[in-house]
């Protein structure tokens, strides 16, 4: 599968570095460049990438308020001239850090940072062109690709989860909440620090509880207002 990666720069010579030293690598996929931030986000409402080439000065919006306002965040790659922003960068989870001018063996060193941690994460989404799908990691070898309108519940046990589809259960090991920072917002919902659930899997809505292929959930108290809402505005 493809690492599809968008490049946020304001500077017409950065973007194409960014690209010439990516076309030898045939596992990257270029989507998409935009000049300012803005319309980056606009083009995510409607599009996903796994890698974000993203400049911090930009007009408008920076890049780091850039990060801030992203519900679904793929990995970023900062590239800066300005090296003192690099401390806040590491608080918003950033995958590197590159000072321009870039040179190839630097970038090369961030790319590497790209391919390990896919291969520790448990899955990557998404195929632009056909159904939606995912890859679940349920042994150290074997990845198994699960599409998303079969996705019924994600449920937490402990540092593992149970991924419940309409065919099978899986039991993988990742945190519930980094798991649903990668699925798409409209589509799925946190009800429980426990569950995560498919809103187009939803049966009923009962009092404080919903049900999901036969099997009823409690939502959290805590969630309970924003699960609700979401529901009953869901198309």
């Amino acid at each position: 599968m493809k690492i599809r990666y968008l490049i946020i720069d304001d500077e017409p010579l950065a973007i194409n570095v960014i690209k010439h030293y990516l076309q030898p690598f045939e596992n990257y996929k270029f989507a998409s460049s935009f000049d300012n931030a803005i319309d980056a986000l606009n083009y995510l409402r409607n599009n996903t990438v796994d890698l974000i080439f993203l400049d911090i000065n930009m007009p408008v919006l920076d890049g780091l308020s850039f990060i801030k306002s992203l519900k679904v965040k793929p990995m970023i790659i900062i590239t800066s001239a300005h090296k003192e922003f690099a401390l806040d960068t590491y608080e918003l989870d950033v995958l590197d850090y590159l000072l321009k001018p870039i040179d190839l063996p630097r970038f090369i060193k961030a790319l590497n940072k790209v391919e390990k941690k896919i291969s520790t994460q448990n899955f990557m989404l998404y195929d632009q062109n056909e159904r939606p799908f995912l890859f679940i990691k349920i042994n150290k070898k074997k990845m198994k690709k699960i599409y998303l309108d079969e996705l019924l519940v994600i449920e937490c046990l402990k540092d593992y989860l149970k991924i419940i589809t309409t065919s099978n259960k899986y039991i993988i090991h990742q945190t519930l909440a980094s798991f649903t920072e990668q699925l798409p917002p409209d589509k799925f919902i946190r009800i429980h620090r426990s569950f995560t659930v498919s809103l187009d899997k939803i049966d009923t809505l009962e009092g404080n509880s919903i049900e999901v292929g036969g099997v009823r959930y409690v939502i959290g108290r805590t969630y309970i207002k924003d699960v609700k809402d979401k529901i009953l505005n869901h198309s």
